[in-house]
């Protein structure tokens, strides 16, 4: 059995639990909406079913424990682009959201604030007194704040979207917080219409453009080369080893994209699935040109200290002249459809 108390104007609940007494806030000075609940609460009790009435959690301790939870079962890079999400929508509110790697700069940010807009403000984040005060207009309105001012695409906002219903659908359903009437305020937020991509690809003559202006550093016209006509993704690239070169296999051979464990260090290809993308004719030209370092690790291209390249610095600036502001991945099936191409 459960009473209820009022202290000032609001209504508490108080009942036992192996024998102390547990009060707890209804937040509500009416007394019928007090009665109800309690009548929940008893009802609940007698079918040995959790307690109905909602929680009270800092953000900040869910968020953490949150961030903890995706780092353990994400791979880091995509850890880190939902910690990125998530710093966006409530701010650097604890250790977890803080950058450590690099000087916060608008220029990081994937899409910094359109001109014209007062950068002097603070930009828009979801506050609440505890977690399940989040309510769904405040999700909404920050979502819908960061599309006007920064200019975002609708996948990019669904993207917004996604990551924090996932936050609410972790935090109810393995951390036991009972949200107002056990609904995930995320899933009244509706999401934008995405529009069908455009497709972009470099000519033959861009590509040759392309490589030509690389031809001072084998290395990285090499690079781009692989990028280009073997389609590989930018991380793929720079985790290549030796081993993963197999010239005898196929016309002119294979390059094995793996996942694989490098003193300590464990990688895995984007879609988690390993494959072997052939190597063509005019890829064959650059590869057998290209002297390769010998360098611990085996890494097929080195960075200038012989270890693996950091993706930030290896950057479509790094390698494309002034006029290209195509991605390489996919570039060379020029004489394909673009459905049949493999693009990024």
């Amino acid at each position: 059995m459960a009473s209820l108390l009022k202290r000032g104007s609001i209504y508490y609940l108080s009942y036992y639990v192996g024998g102390t007494e547990i009060r707890t806030s209804l937040d509500t000075d009416s007394f019928q909406i007090a009665k109800e609940r309690q009548r929940q609460f008893e009802s609940a009790q007698l079918r040995g079913e959790d307690i109905p009435l909602p929680t009270r959690t800092p953000i900040t301790d869910f968020v953490t424990a949150y961030v903890n939870h995706i780092r353990t079962v994400k791979t880091p890079k995509s850890a880190q682009t939902d910690i990125c999400y998530l710093r966006d929508a409530f701010g650097p509110i604890c250790m977890a959201l803080e950058i450590t790697s690099r000087k916060p700069s608008l220029a990081a940010k994937k899409r910094p604030p359109k001109d014209g807009q007062d950068r002097r403000r603070r930009a828009l984040v979801i506050e609440a007194p505890c977690f399940e005060q989040i309510t769904t207009a405040q999700v909404s309105e920050f979502i819908s704040g960061q599309v006007q001012i920064r200019g975002l695409a609708p996948k990019t906002a669904n993207r917004y979207r996604e990551i924090l219903y996932r936050l609410f659908n972790w935090a109810m359903n393995e951390r036991g917080v009972r949200m107002p009437a056990d609904k995930n305020p995320v899933v009244k937020v509706g999401r934008y219409k995405e529009r069908a991509p455009e497709i972009r690809f470099l000519s033959l003559a861009q590509i040759e453009e392309q490589l030509d202006s690389l031809a001072h550093s084998v290395q990285l016209q090499t690079m781009v080369a692989v990028l280009i006509y073997a389609g590989l993704r930018r991380e793929e690239l720079l985790w290549l080893i030796h081993d993963d070169f197999d010239f005898k296999t196929g016309l002119h051979g294979m390059i094995r994209i793996r996942a694989k464990t490098i003193h300590g260090e464990s990688w895995q290809p984007k879609t988690r699935v390993n494959r072997a993308a052939p190597i063509s004719s005019n890829l064959r030209r650059y590869l057998d040109a290209y002297h390769q370092r010998i360098v611990p690790c085996g890494w097929y291209f080195p960075s200038p200290q012989g270890r693996r390249w950091d993706p930030d610095n290896t950057s479509p600036k790094t390698f494309a002249p002034p006029t290209s502001r195509l991605i390489y991945r996919g570039a060379a099936s020029t004489s394909a459809t673009p459905s049949a191409a493999n693009w990024q």
